[in-house]
């Protein structure tokens, strides 16, 4: 079995972005996803385009890992780019089958949508890239904090996500370690339904969710045996703080903002 890329799996490192405080990277990741939908033609996305490869640059990640990170949702990027090629029409009719037609509005559309959509989840997977679970959990926590005056669980919510996060990768080496005792075992997979693929697919997860209600119940009496109760009264090991690495982050996001504004005016 190939191995499964895991969704923005943590890289390492002293980068000036792994050192941003994780709030700020938070709320900056949404802020570049706004962006990212200003723009309204290929050069505005060009600029993006640089400004989301230029940050993995500076986190010093691989182009390949970042790839990696977004395989399982390039289903979404094929989808959307189908279609508008089918559903969007305009301009010279290319090809057509029938009711079917192919036009060059819809390949434009098309190729638009489909890197709109690639540097979005870029953009995103980078947040986790950079970020480690705990921080990102924090940092969640820290920005829900006000709402818990009029009754948002923030501590729930955030410890909720954190613990989905890092049951993420344990599933993945859960469903490998399966087909691989499967396949030990003299199991075959199908890749097709109709040759018994959802049979065998069923040799897969119904370990699979043993294994994961298994792991939830010994957390939750490892939590209980310690007494755990968050919320009021829990303590961090670090504080989190703005520094100037922040500001000066809001600072160059304005400029790209700037120049993608002006790429829609002038272009």
């Amino acid at each position: 079995m190939p191995e499964i890329a895991i969704i923005g799996r943590y890289w390492p490192g002293t980068s000036p972005l792994h050192r941003m405080d994780p709030r700020a990277k938070l709320l900056m990741s949404l802020a570049v996803m706004a962006v990212i939908l200003c723009a309204q033609g290929f050069v505005g996305l060009g600029v993006c385009a640089f400004f989301t490869f230029g940050l993995f640059v500076l986190a010093r990640i691989p182009l390949k890992a970042a790839f990696k990170s977004i395989a399982p949702l390039a289903f979404i990027i094929v989808i959307a780019a189908l279609l508008n090629i089918f559903f969007e029409q305009g301009g010279q009719t290319l090809v057509q089958w029938g009711f079917l037609q192919i036009s060059s509005k819809g390949l434009y559309q098309a190729a638009f949508s489909g890197l709109r959509l690639l540097l979005l989840l870029l953009s995103m997977s980078l947040l986790t890239l950079t970020t480690a679970t705990l921080d990102i959990t924090d940092a969640f926590e820290h920005l829900l904090a006000p709402f818990a005056r009029i009754g948002l669980p923030a501590h729930e919510l955030s410890m909720i996500m954190g613990i989905a996060l890092k049951f993420l990768p344990q599933f993945v080496f859960e469903v490998q370690t399966i087909y691989r005792a499967q396949i030990s075992r003299g199991a075959t997979f199908a890749k097709s339904p109709l040759k018994g693929g959802f049979q065998m697919l069923g040799s897969l997860m119904v370990p699979l969710f043993t294994s994961a209600f298994r792991h939830a119940e010994t957390l939750s009496a490892a939590m209980d045996a310690r007494c755990y109760h968050g919320g009021p009264g829990r303590t961090r090991l670090h504080d989190l703080r703005f520094g100037s690495r922040d500001r000066n982050a809001v600072f160059v996001l304005s400029g790209v903002l700037a120049a993608v504004i002006a790429a829609n005016l002038l272009v």
